[in-house]
């Protein structure tokens, strides 16, 4: 047993969350120390895994203490903590997926008793696996695993005011003008890569808000801000949802089960708690950014416990299970129907089929459609393809038409901004995202015309930093760059635009809905954005084909369709054409709201229900007749 000293003159904080498979390399690194008046606190933020009986093993050395929280408070609370309950005057910090080479806190240690006014040192450091450091990591902040520094009043930055993977933001420049920050000379530690590293579970597209919550299991709204992502405030956006009671549950209310995840425009879901159902969530695991998933930062949304779901869903007995949406998941929807026989199950597919042949989900995909007792496409094209793949299918079972990223009503409540062509005589269109299917060439051939492009979406940038830096050689007065919009602001930013781009494609199949592709059928996540600002959307003639944006806009006569881009000159300069259909526009936004479906859609879990009873009493009544037969027979 290693005693403890009495005054240590370093204390390492630990912070460590769910990562049994890498503490116990940090603890041997921390051990091998040529320093050793040290002390460890390890600050276990709330680990399900097999932590605590790891740590067990080390705490026979009395300098190494370990603490626990019961759930998880985030990294600067954990440091806050583990800083508080520190005895020494220097705090170094050990990740608990990090290592330290043997005289790393010597190293430290002598540098800020040598390096006069020095607040922090810090160390040369190795990083993604064989790449090396002399200070800071180029294009990273300051790493925790090698930095050491004097204890100060100054606290890191907790959830409740910013999460982000920028620890300068949350601590280093909090300490700057406290004292210099100097550099030890020596390549002593390990800051190592791996996929569930924090800052890759917070940046998109690998990581994202939603990767976030559900990895620290989150349950309060977030601010949150990543060193290559926009700025997203829970707490502000969803106040008025959240902070208002449940709407009590009606008489007729439905407990309707949430299964998989909610993609874009989550809150929508709420419009079915406002009409008096009751709402439970059942969320899959290792979601992608856009895959929305609990607990929701709008509230009113009750969580099932994803350890022991089965039983939960026994407890709740719920009237319906609505599962949904995207590709991702598919395979926990496919468990969770296979596991819930006799209760009734609508299965919603929004993106794509083809995905899942390419990831090998596809008989998943194939049961989901097949036993699921309803069924909604997000088109009726997707339908329509769906029925080449099972032949029957939308005839087989109560079906029904709804696309799957609509927004809720709450952000159609801007009016509309005055038009910047009618001050300035050019033409401008908005493409809010990728600007698919828009290729320099397009842009320069618009720029001839007077007609400009504004690409919003500062994360979509950086992934198309070529097709940006070309556009601009070609056209470079007539492409506008704009960071993210909020929900809140669609109207208000968008409407000042003659019109929008939805997806620029031309379609190859034919009329013959079997060689429909994942343009042909998909109803993009723009279309509700571009309809809340009142704009027409843009979009090739396809004619001939089966094309779902181009079906509904037509139908609905808000699209603008065109083969050439003399074509769509002509049709931008028509302004009595343009003003009529603006108006058709802003005048059915709200068909591209959740909540205008909401009764239609509610009408459909019933039919479902009564469909489900018909069949399982059928059923019931089969057996009874074939038991009654055999002992007729005996």
């Amino acid at each position: 047993m290693m005693p403890q000293p009495s005054s240590p003159s370093v204390s390492v904080v630990i912070p460590t969350y769910e990562q049994a498979r890498f503490i116990e390399r940090a603890l041997d690194s921390l051990q091998a120390q040529v320093l050793t008046d040290w002390e460890a606190i390890i600050i276990d933020d709330g680990s399900r895994d097999s932590t605590a009986e790891l740590v067990s093993a080390y705490l026979h050395d009395t300098r190494i203490h370990y603490y626990r929280f019961s759930e998880n408070r985030g990294l600067g609370h954990a440091l806050n903590e583990g800083i508080a309950k520190a005895k020494a005057p220097l705090i170094a910090y050990l990740p608990s997926d990090d290592v330290y080479y043997r005289d790393h806190l010597r190293s430290l240690k002598t540098c800020l008793e040598t390096q006069k006014g020095a607040v922090l040192a810090c160390s040369g450091v190795r990083h993604h696996y064989n790449r090396e450091a002399a200070g800071q990591i180029p294009e990273f902040p300051l790493q925790l695993v090698q930095c050491m520094h004097r204890k100060m009043q100054v606290r890191w930055v907790e959830r409740a005011e910013l999460e982000s993977d920028d620890l300068e933001r949350l601590y280093w420049s909090l300490l700057r003008p406290l004292g210099a920050f100097a550099e030890s000379g020596s390549l002593t530690c390990e800051w190592v890569s791996h996929p569930m590293q924090r800052h890759k579970l917070m940046q998109e597209p690998e990581g994202g808000i939603n990767t976030f919550r559900s990895h620290y299991r989150v349950k309060e709204p977030l601010r949150f801000h990543t060193t290559v992502g926009h700025w997203i405030d829970e707490a502000e956006h969803y106040r008025k949802m959240r902070e208002r009671p449940d709407t009590l549950r009606s008489a007729s209310g439905l407990k309707i089960l949430l299964v998989g995840e909610l993609a874009y425009n989550a809150d929508r879901v709420l419009a079915l708690e406002e009409q008096g159902h009751k709402l439970y969530g059942l969320w899959m695991q290792s979601p992608y950014w856009y895959n929305a998933v609990g607990p929701m930062p709008f509230g009113h949304v009750e969580d099932l416990p994803r350890d022991n779901w089965r039983e939960a869903v026994k407890q709740v007995q719920p009237d319906v299970i609505y599962a949904l949406l995207n590709w991702q998941t598919v395979p926990f929807a496919h468990e969770v129907l296979m596991a819930t026989r006799g209760i009734p199950f609508v299965w919603h597919f929004k993106e794509g089929p083809f995905i899942c042949l390419e990831k090998g989900t596809w008989p998943h995909l194939v049961d989901l459609h097949r036993y699921s007792d309803g069924q909604i496409f997000s088109s009726p094209e997707m339908r329509d393809w769906f029925d080449t793949i099972i032949p029957g299918l939308s005839l087989d079972k109560p079906t029904h038409l709804l696309d799957g990223d609509l927004p809720k009503h709450d952000w159609f409540d801007q009016p509309r901004a005055p038009l910047r062509s009618a001050s300035e005589g050019d033409i401008h269109t908005v493409s809010p995202g990728r600007p698919i299917g828009l290729h320099p060439h397009h842009v320069a051939e618009l720029a001839g015309h007077g007609i400009h492009l504004h690409f919003y979406g500062e994360i979509t940038h950086g992934q198309w930093l070529q097709w940006i830096e070309k556009t601009r050689t070609l056209a470079p007065d007539h492409l506008h760059l704009h960071p993210n919009v909020d929900q809140s602001r669609w109207t208000a930013e968008f409407s000042q635009y003659d019109a929008g781009w939805l997806h620029l494609f031309e379609s190859s199949n034919g009329g013959e809905i079997r060689r429909a592709n994942w343009d042909d059928l998909n109803y993009p996540a723009r279309l509700s954005t571009l309809a809340v600002a009142g704009l027409p959307m843009l979009q090739k003639a396809n004619e001939g084909a089966f094309v779902a944006t181009r079906t509904l806009t037509k139908q609905l006569g808000v699209g603008i369709f065109f083969d050439t881009v003399d074509e769509l000159a002509a049709q931008l300069r028509n302004c009595g054409q343009l003003r009529a259909i603006r108006e058709r526009v802003w005048q059915q936004r709200h068909l591209f709201t959740f909540d205008h479906h909401v009764p239609e859609l509610v009408d459909f879990f019933r039919l479902v229900i009564a469909s489900t009873s018909r069949k399982q009493t059928r059923s019931r009544t089969a057996v009874e007749s074939a038991h009654l037969q055999s002992r007729r027979l005996a």
